[in-house]
């Protein structure tokens, strides 16, 4: 049997309507895609992945300011019980303000992440910019 040649995914003689049903299928598939995104049960990777950034800063910036918090307290310590215990809550207290972190996502938007934090940080929106060649001023010669 003897393999047919073909172009872009359509059978070099194929009839009209199989390519026709292809693209119907296709088309309803991406369909299907988008307004699962908008019903929010799917999301998109890049959404993922900035949330997840934005989680793991959070919880950086939160464990590195441990030590500034919790060094005046001890410093003057000398019971090992006592440290043990100042150390703890204040690790409890930083996983407890984390437990509440929301990064927020907006799943309409296709691949870009709009994720507003916690007081501690800023909101962080990717700036909308213009396209193409700066319009020219006009000049009216009379």
């Amino acid at each position: 049997m003897q393999k047919k040649n073909s172009t872009g995914g359509v059978i070099i003689g194929s009839s009209y309507d199989e390519a026709r049903t292809r693209k119907v299928n296709a088309e309803a598939e991406i369909s299907e895609l988008e307004l699962a995104k908008i019903r929010g049960t799917l999301c998109m990777t890049n959404d993922v992945v900035a949330a997840w950034e934005s989680v793991l800063h959070a919880c950086k910036a939160k464990f590195l300011a441990l030590p500034t918090k919790v060094a005046p307290i001890l410093a003057t310590e000398t019971d090992v019980v006592v440290v043990k215990d100042h150390l703890e809550n204040a690790i409890r207290e930083a996983l407890a303000e984390l437990s509440n972190y929301q990064p927020a996502i907006d799943p309409v938007r296709t691949g870009t992440a709009s994720i507003e934090t916690t007081d501690e940080t800023a909101v962080v929106e990717q700036p909308k910019r213009r396209v193409g060649r700066p319009k020219k001023g006009r000049t009216i010669i009379v």
